[in-house]
């Protein structure tokens, strides 16, 4: 295990530092410029213009540039953010607390739907409850979210007047009465993003318990007189959750960079709204620390998986 770990973690090195270089190149030349702002304002000269650039070293060659980040990235220092000129590193945090909080929720929430619901639609295949299952599922899964996320608008705010359409940012949780509110701005959203998950989770989940069944080794239990709870407990379960295992494993990075359409659409103050908001800005160091941070939690996960593997299935060796 531990020259497993090793080797993993010296292929990972260079493989995040190619991930770190192509999205500097990718966001070093793409279209738009940081000072556009300022173009518009004749107050501005081209001087100043041109030492805001030199300040922001906007003026050295990209490989320059480039190895400075890295050096800085190593250190703890994400740079300083070309519009508000606050450290990426505080950005990320201030927005953080509210993704784990909505994101991180749905993605519980969903998985303790998906779980019983993909276990039963596939033990009960092809029957009343399995056709309703799958039903939803295909309904979560094919409607996208800003449609879903307008939808619990119009009839929960709108029509209903239950829930609040825009998540206030500056509510401060004190009391008992703060965080009733708190979780009454929350349940749409999370709604949401849970609804499209759980229903991603649910089919995956009943397609390889499915898969699982076919196997020779279930027969050969049945013969031998286990019950089909204690098959379904101590064998097939096990086994189904590899790839299921490799599914979550991928998915839980996006928990930090939130949901991007989802925070639009409900002004969740979120990372995936500091995201956009930077992209459309050409906030060059808050885009690349957000999508490099989120290359990272990748690699991290995918090793996590593998290791899990050891766990679920005797038969993998380290």
């Amino acid at each position: 295990m531990t020259q497993y770990l090793i080797k993993r973690l010296l292929i990972a090195i260079p493989t995040l530092i190619a991930i770190s270089l192509v999205l500097f190149t990718i966001l070093a030349l793409a279209p738009g410029d940081p000072l556009g702002e300022f173009a518009s304002n004749p107050s501005i000269t081209e001087e100043v213009r041109e030492n805001i650039r030199k300040n922001l070293g906007l003026d050295q060659p990209i490989h320059i540039r480039y190895i400075k980040w890295f050096f800085a990235f190593i250190r703890g220092d994400l740079g300083y953010s070309f519009t508000s000129r606050s450290p990426v590193l505080n950005l990320i945090l201030q927005r953080l607390p509210t993704t784990l909080w909505v994101v991180g929720t749905a993605y519980i929430f969903s998985i303790l739907v998906a779980f019983p619901l993909g276990l039963i639609s596939a033990v009960k295949r092809y029957s009343w409850l399995d056709q309703i299952i799958t039903t939803f599922a295909f309904l979560g899964y094919s409607l996208p979210t800003f449609l879903t996320g307008l939808l619990l608008i119009v009839i929960f705010s709108v029509q209903l007047n239950w829930f609040p359409f825009i998540y206030n940012s500056t509510l401060e949780v004190t009391n008992f009465s703060t965080f009733i509110e708190q979780v009454k701005q929350s349940i749409m959203p999370i709604a949401v993003l849970a609804l499209y998950q759980s229903a991603v989770l649910m089919r995956f989940i009943r397609s390889a318990i499915l898969d699982e069944l076919t196997y020779d080794y279930v027969r050969t239990a049945q013969a031998k007189g286990l019950s089909n709870f204690a098959i379904l407990k101590n064998h097939i379960i096990r086994n189904a959750l590899i790839p299921v295992v490799t599914l979550i494993a991928l998915d839980i990075p996006t928990i930090f960079t939130g949901a991007l359409v989802t925070e639009q659409i409900f002004r969740v103050p979120g990372i995936g709204a500091l995201l956009i908001d930077s992209i459309y800005r050409s906030d060059t160091p808050v885009v690349m620390a957000i999508t490099f941070i989120y290359g990272i939690l990748i690699v991290i996960f995918n090793l996590i998986a593998d290791i899990t593997y050891g766990f679920l299935d005797p038969r993998v060796k380290y």
